[in-house]
């Protein structure tokens, strides 16, 4: 493995997820008390997912003809352009030019955020090496940084939350904007001085009309993964804050902290996957996704019940969601490490950019829904929705194939991680 490359790619990758982490969280909370409601504080967020599902559909296929080096540094580029954009929003501006502008920061947010994903995830695959003699321990290898890329990430992204919440009481908005803007620059530029390998670029000229055509294994994947990731936002993204915020009274600090440590711990358990499912002697990894999808549905609807019949509402929303984080994470590093096994090498850029275009798409859904039923029907409306959501994602993993991934489809037997 070319570990100096995948250090660089995964250091570009932590800086990204360290302010936009951050940033979601100054954005939601500083807009909270400017008097937004849930619904305007949804819509603030629905630009950015709406731009990361064009980034991915395109991203990919621009990053197979150009490289992922170049997109990545594109992503870091155009993130330090959207801090600096919403640093200059000012408190006296009419609500409805506030939501345009923020919305229009957040597009270019939502396009550098899927940029950096997309190459990112795509040169694990690349920079992995590959074992034609032994394919099972090349895939337990990719399993294994894939999962370490996405567990860390999120960890950060969950320091990133802590990191807005706590600079937006000491510094104020703009402040932090523009400290998050400098640091993510020197990051950008050290990474253009030092990672000079041209990753990811297809050794075939990629159609257009590649993009919509997929293999069956990565159209039901990526279907998955859509209501996979619906089911977090619908109560993640606006209902849990305002939640603590509006019906616990709880501080910026206090919210940011709890979300912070909520994906920090997300974040461990996604890195830690592969041990969890050997541990748990799954025999393939679809039907380690269909267990721990099924799992996912009885936690969900657990909370929802819990908060709905005032069961322990507190111990229900604290605990509750830890144990959501945990099953909620293997699911996800599972689904990712399917992603890259499903794909070969020369059209990964080109899959993986459409697979976190459903993932977009589920985040939009997501973040709508977070603020119109959290408003109708409150925090347990947004946790049955979920469930709900989550179910669909579980019996869709049905339909992945059950023969050993490398291997023949004809052949029987069950890969083991």
């Amino acid at each position: 493995m070319d570990g100096r490359s995948y250090a660089l790619v995964t250091a570009a990758y932590w800086g990204f997820t360290l302010t936009d982490g951050a940033l979601r969280m100054l954005v939601l909370l500083h807009f909270h008390a400017l008097g937004f409601s849930p619904v305007q504080l949804a819509f603030l967020f629905l630009l950015y997912e709406f731009c990361g599902i064009l980034t991915n559909l395109f991203g990919g296929w621009i990053g197979s003809r150009i490289g992922l080096k170049v997109t990545l540094f594109a992503g870091l580029g155009i993130q330090i352009a959207a801090l600096t954009m919403l640093s200059l929003v000012q408190p006296g501006w009419a609500v409805g030019l506030s939501v345009a502008y923020v919305m229009m920061a957040q597009a270019l947010s939502g396009i550098a955020k899927d940029l950096t994903k997309m190459s990112s995830k795509s040169a694990v695959k690349l920079l992995v090496p590959d074992d034609p003699e032994n394919p099972q321990a090349s895939h337990r290898q990719l399993f294994k940084w894939v999962a370490i890329l996405t567990g860390s990430k999120n960890a950060l992204k969950g320091v990133g939350f802590l990191l807005g919440g706590l600079l937006l009481g000491w510094i104020g908005f703009a402040q932090s904007l523009w400290s998050m803007a400098v640091g993510l620059g020197i990051i950008l530029l050290i990474g253009l001085l030092c990672l000079r390998q041209d990753i990811g670029k297809s050794k075939e000229k990629v159609k257009f009309t590649q993009l919509f055509s997929k293999s069956r294994e990565i159209n039901v994947l990526s279907i998955a993964r859509f209501f996979l990731f619906s089911s977090r936002d619908i109560w993640f993204v606006v209902a849990l804050p305002v939640f603590l915020k509006d019906v616990l009274g709880w501080s910026f600090a206090g919210v940011g902290g709890f979300l912070a440590a909520w994906v920090i711990g997300y974040g461990f358990v996604q890195a830690s996957a592969p041990t969890f499912v050997r541990r748990g002697g799954a025999e393939s990894a679809a039907r380690t996704a269909v267990l721990w999808g099924a799992l996912l549905v009885l936690v969900t609807a657990a909370i929802a019940a819990a908060i709905q019949f005032d069961y322990h509402p507190k111990t229900a929303i604290l605990g509750g969601l830890a144990v959501f984080g945990v099953v909620f994470a293997v699911n996800s590093a599972v689904h990712s490490y399917l992603i890259l096994a499903y794909t070969d090498a020369d059209k990964v850029a080109l899959n993986v950019g459409f697979y976190y275009m459903a993932n977009a798409c589920g985040r939009l859904v997501g973040t709508l829904l977070s603020g119109v039923v959290y408003l109708a029907v409150g925090l347990s409306g947004c946790l049955w929705t979920s469930a709900a959501f989550v179910f669909v994602a579980a019996l869709l993993t049905l339909m992945l194939p059950r023969n050993r991934i490398g291997e023949p489809a004809g052949e029987t037997g069950i890969a083991k991680l």
